[in-house]
């Protein structure tokens, strides 16, 4: 794809050249995370088993919150309106692919927004079933991010579906389908290209190891996630009258991008109104709290929701109130 010619800039220093960037095989990097820490999903009996300790949580604070969320998400559900995950890496490193997989397949996921990290863990696990490196370890060495099958392999996805028009979540999705790797199974862009569930995937350029081998091209990059932006908005709409927001470990990215998603379907006259937004992470910050669940639901346009817990028991617990309630039909 074209780029503006270097010459034309007025610095005298010029960009890096990556070409020479030395990388090593993913298979010989000590990772911290593998798909046999990984959480499960219940199976039906087990989520009937589940009612006594909902019932026994207090109908206070968290506890009533997590209640008004799972029902929430229910609601959206019967009445066919958009459920959309937003997820940041931290969630596919701490071994919920499963969950998500298995919430998909019943259909209380029905598009997921990620940021750059989410595809590179999520990527990893599919073709090598780890992932997380140690940063302290390998960043003095200049080692960081320079695993070989992770910088070739997602960027040429996507300079590949950038050639065919299309965005980085379902490149990446076609990419994964295409290899057929051995943990495949456990991938969330895998079993979301299977389904044909939309994947967006919203890149900060320079802040993926991605970004530093030689096979990213900037322009593919950018046109690609731009797309997945707009493919973003144009589900967002589809909130309107009861659908659910869930910003999941993204303290930035994902709440800035959804609302400017926001924005642009207010802005083109579509209604956004009676839905529901939810932030789900293990510490309280800004963005999260005033771009998912004050700003889009201001002034009576909808509910949002907070809450604080570690990912890895939080979403496995909302997972299974969802399906509780589904499955019994009832309050808990």
């Amino acid at each position: 794809m074209s780029c503006v010619p270097e010459r034309m800039s007025r610095y005298r220093q010029p960009p890096i050249d990556l070409s020479g960037i030395s990388t090593y095989p993913l298979s010989s990097r000590p990772s911290k995370v593998s798909t046999s820490d990984f959480a499960r999903a219940l199976t039906d009996e087990e989520i009937a088993q589940t009612g006594a300790l909902l019932d026994s949580l207090p109908q206070i604070l968290a506890a009533d919150t997590l209640r008004q969320v799972a029902r929430a998400v229910n609601n959206a559900r019967q009445q066919g309106r958009a459920i959309i995950w937003g997820l940041g890496g931290h969630v596919f490193k701490t071994g919920l692919g499963p969950v998500l997989i298995d919430l998909m397949n019943r259909g209380y996921i029905s598009a997921i927004a990620l940021n750059g990290s989410g595809i590179i863990h999520d990527f990893e696990i599919a073709v090598a079933g780890t992932t997380s490196e140690d940063v302290d370890q390998s960043l003095g060495a200049g080692a960081f991010g320079a695993a070989e099958e992770t910088g070739r392999l997602i960027n040429s996805a996507i300079n590949d579906g950038a050639r065919d028009g299309l965005g980085i979540g379902e490149s990446l999705g076609r990419a994964l389908t295409a290899m057929k790797p051995a943990s495949a199974s456990f991938s969330v862009l895998h079993a979301a290209y299977l389904r044909s569930v939309p994947v967006t995937v919203h890149v900060t350029l320079g802040a993926d190891i991605i970004h530093v081998h030689p096979q990213a091209e900037g322009d593919s990059i950018g046109a690609s996630s731009h797309r997945d932006f707009k493919l973003l908005a144009s589900i967002v709409k589809e909130l309107d009258g009861g659908g659910v927001y869930l910003n999941i470990g993204s303290a930035v990215t994902l709440p800035e991008v959804f609302l400017k998603a926001v924005t642009i379907v207010r802005n083109l006259k579509h209604r956004l109104e009676d839905f529901t937004t939810v932030n789900l992470d293990f510490i309280q910050q800004y963005r999260p709290l005033t771009n998912v669940v004050r700003r889009p639901v201001a002034d009576g346009a909808g509910r949002g929701y907070n809450l604080v817990g570690h990912h890895e028991l939080m979403v496995p617990l909302l997972a299974a109130t969802i399906r509780f309630m589904s499955k019994s039909n009832q309050e808990v």
